[in-house]
């Protein structure tokens, strides 16, 4: 579906959708759940996106003008990761379970036209692996036990969840329904893998079985929900909710707010107040390796 490729490839351009004469200030923020709140560790007059959470809890990872860069849980910059060639890196990257390995969605700096692939690389960074042959493709999930991964992609127009060994080879199709399918997420027993979809005609979160079986909707309200990121304990998902609906895009630069979804009872509630955010505020897992707490963005304009 030609539309949705546009959508998705809309969202995926901040250029597109800053103000003219506005730049873009982004602030990292950790979440406690024990007492509720935030702590901003670090605000900068630039746009930087999508944190993950280091499986020793040591830093930070966030992307910002296609490189990968390392961020104290206290703030402190400590350097970017080594990617080799892989120097234009979207906001989909994120740990495997044990911590060794590194998932990396990038363009190709010799493809002018709008491109994402998936690479594999150590932790600690080195020479990078291509897994995906096709594009567009974004990662946003691996298995507990390392062997697969799962990620969305537009195939014949259309985006959908797939899968691939680690190891590289042919992909899996797990959903194929009419619009876009997103965000797929293992949880940490490998039972369920967690997407937003809009099979509903409203973006929700839905789980499915790991071989894509089972499609089961977790949200039902007339909010646009993304993203579900899932606790250590495998009890509860962040999700990123957009406070006006946005079809099947997930722009920058909205009103939204992160939400807790009870994974038994479907229960949600609010964890903070709406702020300016979207594309780039928690797009990968973000849990700290104790479960306790989360990193997302918060942005804001300020005139150039």
């Amino acid at each position: 579906m030609k539309k949705i490729l546009a959508l998705a490839l809309i969202a995926s351009s901040l250029s597109a959708q800053v103000p003219a004469g506005k730049k873009v200030i982004s602030s990292l923020y950790i979440y406690d759940l024990k007492s509720g709140k935030s702590e901003k560790i670090l605000e900068e007059k630039r746009h930087f996106e999508a944190p993950n959470w280091s499986r020793d809890g040591k830093f930070l990872l966030i992307n910002a003008y296609g490189k990968l860069e390392k961020i104290s849980p206290q703030g402190e910059k400590l350097g970017e990761l080594n990617t080799g060639t892989v120097q234009k890196a979207n906001n989909d990257h994120g740990f495997s379970f044990d911590g060794k390995t590194l998932y990396i969605s990038s363009a190709k700096a010799d493809i002018k036209e709008h491109t994402s692939f998936i690479y594999q690389v150590a932790a600690e960074g080195g020479t990078p692996v291509q897994l995906t042959p096709l594009t567009p493709s974004y990662w946003h999930g691996v298995s507990p036990d390392g062997k697969t991964m799962v990620y969305c992609a537009a195939r014949n127009g259309n985006y959908d969840v797939y899968a691939m060994s680690t190891n590289g080879g042919d992909e899996i199709r797990l959903t194929s329904t009419d619009g876009l399918d997103d965000g797929p997420e293992y949880s940490p027993d490998g039972k369920y893998i967690y997407i937003n979809s809009y099979r509903s005609g409203m973006m929700q979160i839905w789980r499915m079985k790991a071989d894509g079986s089972e499609p089961e909707q977790m949200t039902f309200d007339n909010y646009s929900n993304w993203f579900a990121h899932i606790a250590p304990n495998n009890n509860v998902a962040t999700i990123i909710t957009y406070l006006e609906d946005q079809a099947q895009a997930h722009p920058f630069g909205r009103q939204i707010k992160l939400r807790l979804l009870d994974l038994k009872t479907k229960k949600i509630k609010d964890l903070t107040e709406a702020f300016y955010g979207g594309q780039g505020t928690i797009n990968v897992p973000s849990w700290s390796p104790d479960g306790k707490k989360f990193a997302y963005v918060r942005y804001a304009l300020e005139d150039l």
